[in-house]
């Protein structure tokens, strides 16, 4: 059984920073690629960071250069590093993983951790 949970979020002014964190459990972390998504009320969900099994990483032009994602295999666990946050900010913010095995992806959720950003 695969878990995800995700933590770190919280109230936050503009201008500061959080650090979330992603622990797997129930699989073996290090063959999946990682996906960070969040979403704000009203709005569809984003994928605005990743990072590959081999640790290869993107980011959406809207957080480039003010987010990191990261990741520990040893310790099943992913990070975002996030930097200089705007209000614009807010969601909830959640993990994903996934795999493709012969064609079928395999992809699990965590539940989610708020970020709100304050002006």
């Amino acid at each position: 059984h695969v878990q995800l949970v995700e933590s770190g979020g919280g109230l936050v002014q503009a201008g500061g920073s959080l650090r979330l964190s992603c622990v797997v459990s129930g699989s073996i972390f290090s063959i999946y690629d990682l996906g960070w998504y969040r979403q704000a009320p009203g709005k569809q969900r984003e994928l605005f960071a990743d990072i590959t099994s081999g640790g290869s990483t993107n980011y959406a032009d809207s957080v480039k250069g003010r987010f990191t994602i990261s990741r520990d295999n040893a310790k099943n666990t992913a990070y975002l590093q996030m930097n200089s946050l705007k209000p614009e900010d807010t969601a909830v913010y959640l993990c994903n993983i996934k795999r493709v095995v012969f064609g079928i992806t395999r992809a699990y959720w965590g539940q989610g951790t708020q970020v709100t950003v304050s002006s």
